[in-house]
């Protein structure tokens, strides 16, 4: 949606809103006035009759709280039409009035107002039968119906009339059914009851077992003496056709279905810089040329054609040499040609991609803001399919730059101080806020600076991740980033189980079979969520945790992009040291602002260039291929605090998403009381042993148990002498090597 489109709808929304508010509150006025002078009407309607259509003699006055308005009105509606049953017409219209007036939706209107009349209706013929006369209780229509069922089929024909006209209330409108009333049995009955039930199913049982014994007799003697275990795998087209006819009854599954009230943030919310329109100074142009092609002719060297494209804070200056100019001669020219236009940031590049031209990038004199609103009201984020989109901000040539995550798969971000990595990560994550819905993407936020990220600890429970019994979501201290790192790398094997049992290759195909109900969730299966893991200071991680930082996060970049878990990575410190070959080699996507040197221009980009920037946000972005030159979009602190605010008081999840459970080595040495033992523990003991892998991902798919629980059966185990100690991401060690020696065990126990 282009920003002129989107102004036009803005304009069209508060055009409606004002004249939904105005006749909500005119529907509000009318509705109080009416109540209380139909209540003042009950008090005063003897005393006010002689008022009665006199409406234009000022000698004449009425009792009643709205005068002779007041009385005259309820007169017409409660003695002359219905009765006490003109009350239900106040009351729909206030609550019509209250509905437009907030902004709320009206579910079918005239369903309600059909609703409203059959009431009113009713309650004066019930009036008219029950009072037996005309009174302010029945008005003339209630009596007069009442009476003429009376004269045509007598009371008894009233009486039934008004109750089955009575039970279409009850059962249509309010939806009670007969089989809601319980009644109690005696004790005896419920005896005999629960006789009958336990007779059936134990008759159901042993045919059962009949049934078991001629399948086994029908099958070979060799069957019968290894007791062969046999796995039913039902066929593909068999599933594909079950699937089909489920979709068929209960749809597809919707994932954002848990949290279906939730509203995504508001555009208000972030504040307005403009719409994003470059304003071009002629007159800077003009000079940055002459000063570009003098400069050149100075060098002998001579140009053909030179063209500008005007960016928010760089304008490219593209010129074709002359037949015969070396390229190398121009790019020798940077800093003389930085001189001559007495600018800093100068930034050659020779050749451009794809283009037959040499480009000279030259920052504005009056540089445009960014702002995160134009972004995400550009055309092409909000009509963006892809699985994680971020846009960062905007080219050279004004364009929007979108990148998915999904495909990078991760993420390096670095510069010096205060260049805008912060503001960076602010706009990565604002942009996911505002496309992906908190089913579809959680976040692992790590900040050893404790002061970066603080703000989302408000939407916790709605897209933020944590380990259990985790008091903060947001990770400040170093040891624990340690343990979530490696629950991050057993999630990423937890998942990997799961594809392979569904056989799909990667969280696309796997979730897409999950919402088309081709996986049973009674065999584990879920929806999965993406995970964004983002460290705002990698540096600091590195100096005090060293190997057990790298260790995980360079498995986690390995492995985890098909899973869905995708690593963003920042730091103000970009040495080989902090930035190592690993780190470099599975972060092919990378973000530089300006740094302070062309060696860490080079450690983050593997070239130049990123000390040529400009700062306040200009940035290099590679992913793999050319370098781009992009203004980041700027998202201030207050502006992610309105959006915080603004998803953390909508209704959220019970609480964050939980990851799996990771113990450190201090916890190997265990000493666990034979009493404590789990009830499955020598069942549990007996598949580790024959499978000969000490692993709690095994447990939990033979028992079909919770992963806290395998685990602790792993820990009893360990403690028994079963399995070795914890050794990372690699399955324990079993100790036992056949079920002989093991029952040694069990038995001495």
């Amino acid at each position: 949606m282009s920003v002129s489109n989107q102004k036009e709808y803005d304009d069209n929304f508060k055009r409606k809103r004002s004249r939904e508010i105005i006749f909500g509150g005119f529907l509000l006025t009318v509705s109080l006035l009416l109540f209380l002078s139909f209540f003042s009407f009950f008090f005063n309607w003897k005393a006010d009759f002689s008022s009665i259509n006199h409406l234009l003699d000022r000698d004449i006055e009425s009792n009643n709280i709205l005068k002779k308005i007041g009385s005259n009105v309820s007169h017409f509606f409660i003695y002359n039409l219905v009765g006490v049953s003109a009350f239900t017409l106040p009351i729909l219209l206030f609550k019509y009035g209250v509905f437009l007036f907030f902004g709320f939706k009206i579910k079918n209107i005239f369903k309600e107002l059909f609703w409203g009349i059959y009431y009113i209706l009713w309650i004066s013929v019930f009036c008219g039968f029950y009072f037996n006369s005309q009174s302010v209780f029945t008005g003339i229509i209630g009596f007069e119906v009442a009476d003429f069922i009376i004269d045509y089929s007598g009371k008894i024909g009233l009486i039934l009339t008004l109750t089955f006209t009575g039970l279409i209330i009850i059962v249509i409108h309010w939806k009670f059914f007969p089989e809601f009333l319980k009644f109690p049995i005696s004790k005896k009955e419920a005896e005999t009851e629960n006789k009958i039930s336990d007779e059936k199913v134990s008759a159901e049982t042993e045919l059962k077992k009949r049934d078991l014994i001629v399948e086994e007799k029908s099958n070979d003697d060799l069957k019968k003496e290894l007791n062969l275990e046999i796995n039913k795998i039902e066929d593909e087209k068999f599933v594909e056709e079950k699937s089909k006819e489920l979709i068929k009854k209960v749809g597809l599954y919707k994932p954002e279905l848990d949290l279906k009230k939730f509203v995504f943030p508001s555009i208000e919310l972030l504040k307005n810089y403009g719409d994003g329109s470059i304003t071009i100074n002629e007159e800077e142009l003009e000079k940055n040329k002459n000063n570009i092609v003098n400069t050149l002719k100075n060098y002998k060297i001579e140009i053909s054609k030179i063209k500008a494209n005007i960016g928010p804070t760089v304008t490219l200056y593209e010129i074709v040499p002359e037949a015969g100019v070396r390229i190398s001669k121009i790019k020798n020219l940077e800093d003389d040609i930085a001189l001559s236009l007495s600018a800093l940031g100068i930034r050659i590049i020779a050749p451009i991609p794809g283009k037959g031209t040499i480009g000279i990038e030259v920052p504005n004199q009056n540089p445009s803001i960014v702002s995160m609103r134009s972004v995400i009201l550009s055309e092409r984020f909000i009509k963006s399919k892809m699985d994680l989109p971020i846009v960062l901000g905007k080219t050279i040539s004004n364009e929007t730059f979108i990148v998915d995550l999904a495909k990078m798969p991760h993420l390096l971000m670095a510069g010096a101080t205060g260049q805008g990595k912060s503001v960076g990560i602010n706009a990565v994550l604002t942009s996911l806020l505002f496309k992906k819905h908190p089913a579809e993407v959680k976040f692992v936020l790590v900040d050893p600076k404790k002061v970066e990220l603080t703000l989302y600890n408000k939407i916790e429970r709605h897209y933020l991740a944590k380990l259990p019994d985790s008091e903060d979501a947001i990770i400040t201290d170093n040891n624990k980033v340690i343990n979530t790192l490696n629950s991050l790398c057993i999630e990423m094997e937890n998942r990997y189980e799961l594809l392979k049992n569904a056989q799909c290759r990667n969280i696309s195909e796997y979730n897409s079979k999950f919402v088309n109900r081709k996986l049973n969730p009674e065999l584990g299966h879920t929806y999965l969520p993406y995970i964004i893991l983002v460290i705002d200071e990698f540096a600091d991680l590195i100096m005090t945790a060293g190997k057990e930082v790298e260790t995980p996060i360079a498995r986690l970049a390995q492995l985890a992009r098909a899973i869905g878990i995708h690593l963003i990575i920042a730091t103000q410190r970009p040495s080989v040291n902090v930035i190592t070959g690993v780190i470099k080699a599975n972060f092919p996507a990378r973000i530089a602002f300006r740094v302070t040197s062309k060696i860490d221009s080079r450690t983050i980009l593997d070239s130049g260039g990123a000390d040529q920037l400009i700062g306040r946000g200009d940035m290099l972005f590679t992913q793999g291929n050319e370098l781009t030159r992009l203004q980041c979009a700027f998202v201030d602190t207050p502006e992610v605090e309105k959006i915080t605010d603004y998803i953390g008081s909508q209704m959220g999840y019970s609480q964050a998403h939980i990851l799996p459970e990771y113990k450190g080595e201090e916890s190997s040495k265990l000493d666990i009381d034979i009493d404590d033992r789990d009830a499955l523990f020598n069942e549990a003991a007996e598949i580790i042993v024959t499978a000969q892998q000490g692993s709690a991902s095994l447990l939990q798919r033979k028992l079909k148990l919770g992963y806290n629980r395998a685990g602790r059966l792993i820990d009893q185990m360990e403690s028994a002498g079963i399995v070795g100690p914890f050794e990372g991401s690699k399955p324990r060690q079993v100790l036992i090597t056949d079920l002989t020696s093991l029952n040694k065990i069990l038995n001495n126990d």
